[in-house]
């Protein structure tokens, strides 16, 4: 199995002044990068094939590996134009979606504990797999997945009025493909570029994907696992104060 870890945007909704502005990926809680706990993660489950999609400040995440001497060292690929959307990312990273496998496609902003991983990589490996928590606050803001007779119908920040569905919840940012759900993907994804829409968030080839009905998708509920995503200040001060107290020691550094 392997991990595409998506680390390569500016995070300006942080609005950190110019001169502090990093990868999300770079930020710690309790003295551990994002990044680090994001491979310890993956190393728990098994897992040492990591793709890291860089952009802005790339040099940055590099310098934080070297500090780490995490071996075997990820395989870094870079994006350019980070500016753009993260379809273009993933874009970007088409070669390991389709080296064959299966394959897990992460955000790198993502604070979460480790029974959400656990979730992700259970199982058969020839698996599609989606994450819900059907506890999210209302809003426009989170992605919400939406499933009917045990089918995800649906994944948006905003659903149409008329949706018909008997689940909803957050898509936590994390996705697991079999071989041919990444290669599928893959060729969505540069769909979206060859037609101008880089500019994209990724969940919208992944909702493509979904509505395609040509691949079989698992949701499984991790309700009650603590996670959050960062995407603001705000949420960096809930990530400290209410998610990083919950979180089961990291199973890696108890060996």
């Amino acid at each position: 199995m392997r991990a595409i870890i998506l680390a390569a945007g500016r995070g300006l909704r942080l609005q950190l002044p110019e001169d502090q502005q990093l990868p999300k990926c770079l930020l710690r809680f309790d003295r551990m990068s994002l990044l680090e706990r994001h491979l310890h993660m993956l190393r728990s489950a098994g897992i040492d094939d990591v793709v890291l999609a860089l952009g802005f400040r790339h040099e940055l995440v590099e310098a934080e590996l070297n500090r780490l001497g995490w071996q075997p060292p990820p395989e870094i690929v870079l994006n350019e134009r980070f500016d753009l959307g993260s379809v273009l990312t993933v874009h970007t990273v088409g070669a390991a979606l389709t080296r064959g496998g299966s394959v897990l496609l992460m955000d790198a902003d993502v604070l979460y504990d480790e029974r959400i991983m656990s979730a992700l990589t259970a199982g058969d490996q020839a698996v599609n797999r989606l994450l819900i928590d059907r506890t999210f606050e209302a809003g426009d803001e989170p992605v919400k997945l939406c499933v009917r007779d045990g089918v995800p119908i649906e994944l948006r920040k905003q659903l149409p009025p008329d949706l018909q569905f008997d689940t909803i919840g957050e898509s936590v940012g994390f996705f697991r493909f079999d071989h041919a759900g990444a290669r599928r993907l893959a060729a969505l994804v540069a769909g979206y570029v060859a037609s101008d829409r880089a500019h994209l968030p990724h969940e919208e080839a992944v909702r493509d994907l979904l509505q395609e009905r040509s691949q079989i998708f698992e949701v499984t509920d991790v309700t009650g696992s603590p996670w959050i995503e960062i995407d603001y200040s705000e949420d960096v001060a809930r990530a400290n104060a209410d998610v990083l107290p919950l979180l089961q020691p990291l199973s890696a550094l108890r060996k």
